[in-house]
């Protein structure tokens, strides 16, 4: 199901470049026949007619859209149908040697999941959109495509002073502030001169994430990212920054952020254009074309974080439904009216369409059940549970000291004790304390200034398979728990592919 904010809210990837400019952007619609829309009333029905022969001729019945989900370890590509059906479904791994080269081996990785795709379906992709994780960004030479810095990853803390900077520069609450972001990774690359040299020597330095930077070997286009890869680097959605009624007092605090960064000496690297996930931003080149077989119609749309991604597959829609990610830890999103941000929770929102998408993660997680229980046993335990039967344990899973979601306590200790005989009990307990930690976030959302409180959960990950714990997570939180039925962040990724290649052709 589409995100029907995102849709009704779709940015314009041109409408903030000016006129003069426009003859460099290299997205070019293909010609139709058809008429536009503005004709006589009683001639629209014939017109109408032929514009949609032209679309679905375009188009074609059997049109396919390619997702592609860059994770921390390893890729997928999911690809659907018009109608979401999975037509391909393939992974592959970064190999052993991905940490002397990070950026080559997610190269590798995208040629190979493409390529895995049978040359048939490949024909009838129209549309492409990636997702990377959050805050993974390099520099490069816009005009070549050249390395100029290497990546640094997701989780990359940066020093102290890159972390005054960024204070001096967003409000306190912002995740930009975070040392792992990407505003203090540029903030990094411009104490240490990373840049200035290369613009010295004629370059044109500019930052990509790492969604961005793959979606530019798909159609060659260094210029461009999205709204919620931008938010930890501060920029704002232009849809935000033009509200007419904007929210008070976050708009003020934002907009002066927002402002404050593009007199920055580093501003120059940050990308000139700022799109919705899920919107056409270029067709691709033609070599990219040529050396995977994909058609030259074929759009690539505006990508995502990977977390955003299995939000969008999830589904979900309304303001109040939530996605838990229920892996080795625990993260909880919530679709929201409201935005809320407190990076001391690492709490932060992405704009969502017309909603906000408020999300923070929890330490606790499936790795807990690791230290003690093997798939089987987790199995033939989970049998002699029953939920209706509380252990009142009161746990607090953990594999490790430290917290930071819905609690921010680094000193904070695993509460595993005491540990009853018999097995299922335990695990049991364990199933309560994850379930009271998830309700324990949604809590902390609203209390931050998320709005509605949660309405219903849907599941994604490992966890969502166990009904059982399921029906735990359900009492304590106190609304329906659903099982997504697409948990794959490359799944969420290929919606935004189809909304692309709708919008773009239409």
């Amino acid at each position: 199901m589409l995100l029907r904010h995102q849709i009704a809210h779709i940015d314009n990837p041109l409408k903030h470049i000016p006129k003069s400019a426009l003859a460099s952007v290299p997205l070019q619609k293909g010609k139709c026949s058809a008429p536009p829309p503005a004709i006589p009333g009683r001639w629209w029905g014939r017109q109408a007619k032929q514009a949609a022969i032209c679309f679905a001729a375009k188009m074609g019945k059997d049109t396919a859209y390619l997702g592609m989900d860059f994770g921390t370890s390893g890729a997928r590509a999911t690809m659907i149908d018009d109608e979401g059906q999975v037509l391909v479904d393939t992974e592959c791994d970064y190999g052993a040697k991905a940490e002397e080269d990070w950026a080559a081996a997610w190269e590798r990785a995208l040629n190979e999941l493409i390529l895995q795709v049978p040359s048939t379906l490949r024909s009838r992709c129209q549309g492409i959109a990636l997702d990377g994780t959050s805050a993974t960004a390099m520099l490069v030479d816009r005009s070549t495509g050249a390395q100029l810095a290497a990546p640094l990853l997701y989780n990359a803390a940066m020093g102290d002073k890159a972390v005054a900077m960024a204070k001096e520069i967003a409000p306190p609450s912002h995740t930009a502030t975070a040392s792992t972001s990407t505003l203090c990774k540029v903030i990094h690359w411009h104490l240490e001169g990373v840049w200035q040299p290369a613009q010295q020597a004629g370059k044109q330095p500019g930052l990509l994430h790492q969604a961005d930077w793959l979606a530019s070997l798909l159609h060659a286009d260094r210029m461009v990212t999205d709204w919620n890869n931008a938010l930890k680097l501060g920029l704002l959605p232009p849809c935000f920054l033009h509200a007419s009624s904007p929210p008070a007092p976050h708009y003020c605090l934002l907009s002066h952020m927002h402002c404050t960064l593009h007199l920055q000496a580093f501003a120059t690297l940050f990308p000139p254009r700022v799109i919705a996930p899920g919107s056409p931003s270029s067709l691709v080149s033609p070599q990219a074309a040529a050396h995977f077989g994909l058609p030259d119609t074929c759009v690539v749309g505006g990508g995502t974080t990977d977390s955003i991604a299995a939000f969008v597959a999830a589904g979900v829609s309304e303001p109040g439904q939530a996605v838990t990610s229920l892996g080795s830890t625990l993260a909880v999103k919530m679709l929201s009216t409201t935005r809320a941000d407190d990076a001391a929770f690492g709490v932060y929102s992405h704009r969502l369409g017309d909603s906000w998408l408020v999300g923070g993660a929890s330490n606790t997680g499936g790795a807990v059940l690791r230290q003690y229980f093997t798939d089987d046993q987790l199995i033939e335990l989970t049998e002699r549970i029953d939920p209706q039967k509380p252990t009142r344990l009161d746990y607090y899973p953990l594999t490790k000291p430290g917290e930071r979601f819905p609690v921010n306590d680094p000193s904070m200790q695993p509460r595993l004790a005491p540990r009853p005989a018999d097995d299922a009990h335990f695990l049991q307990g364990i199933f309560e304390g994850v379930a009271n930690i998830e309700a324990g976030a949604y809590e902390q959302l609203h209390r931050l200034g998320a709005q509605p409180k949660v309405t219903e959960v849907h599941t994604a990950g490992g966890g969502a398979a166990n009904d059982k714990w399921s029906a735990i997570r359900a009492a304590a939180i106190g609304v329906p728990v659903l099982k997504s039925v697409h948990g794959q962040a490359s799944y969420g990724s290929a919606i935004l592919a189809r909304q692309a290649a709708k919008q773009y052709h239409h």
